[in-house]
């Protein structure tokens, strides 16, 4: 079991470490049309993971409360939402393309906040994980291993386009290789950190499982709406970041049917 929950943990880091070795490879920067597109193929997975993965089995491990089995679903999601809303107005950050930093005031480097930004909307991502091995480790929730291991690994392919996504612009902004590598890498810490935290937290109360469940899929909707669709649709062709959301969709889908 150890080694199970540790290759899940490291999984999702994985990707994102993957993804930002692309600018060790790739000479120029990333295309703005391939940035949307995979910008759009993140959401799609998020968007599927949220309700595969998190919402249905938070529903499901409350059906004892009958008609009322969505309460914690809907209260969990919505605390999931509050959550990032207030991170989202407090810890200073950047997007990219943007030269406006959100959050509260701070004298950080340009840099610092473009990992900020891509570090706030992981925080969700390893919550997820960490619930959901939560939940396998507890043994009566319902989650199987097989339904860890989607999760994980869907969010570990939607990590890699976005360790390149914070790389390779500040590779083209003028910093070094190897430290847009290290910034793309401590980009995805914040993942196993939220997990273990989430897994401890869960331990203690294991009975709000579906609560948990479904405050991750809040959290994770939130980033997808406020950062991820408005950056895939932005600009001329954006149709091309609709067609790959629904790709990142159908690729989680499938996954959760395979291995679920």
């Amino acid at each position: 079991m150890i080694q199970h929950v540790l290759a899940e943990l490291l999984l999702p880091f994985l990707g994102t470490s993957l993804g930002a070795g692309c600018v060790f490879f790739l000479k120029k920067g990333m295309n703005p049309l391939v940035q949307r597109a995979l910008t759009g193929f993140a959401a799609g997975v998020m968007v599927a993971a949220s309700v595969w993965s998190l919402l249905l089995p938070a529903m499901e491990q409350a059906e004892d409360m009958g008609q009322w089995a969505f309460l914690p679903a809907v209260g969990g999601f919505w605390l999931g939402i509050l959550f990032l809303l207030i991170m989202d107005r407090t810890i200073p950050h950047l997007h990219q393309d943007s030269d406006q930093p959100e959050g509260l005031p701070t004298q950080l480097k340009r840099t610092t906040m473009l990992v900020l930004a891509v570090a706030l909307h992981n925080i969700p991502e390893g919550m997820a994980v960490g619930v959901v091995l939560a939940g396998w480790m507890a043994g009566d929730s319902g989650i199987t291993a097989a339904g860890t291991l989607t999760l994980s690994l869907g969010i570990a392919i939607q990590n890699f386009p976005e360790g390149a996504i914070i790389s390779m612009p500040l590779q083209a902004e003028g910093t070094g290789k190897g430290r847009a590598f290290l910034y793309g890498v401590l980009s995805g810490v914040v993942e196993p950190l939220a997990a273990v935290l989430t897994i401890w937290a869960a331990g203690l109360i294991l009975p709000a499982l579906p609560c948990l469940l479904s405050f991750a899929a809040g959290a994770m909707i939130y980033v997808v709406v406020e950062e991820l669709i408005p950056e895939a649709s932005a600009g001329e062709h954006s149709n091309l970041g609709t067609l790959f959301f629904a790709a990142g969709f159908t690729v989680m889908l499938a996954l959760d049917v395979a291995l679920g």
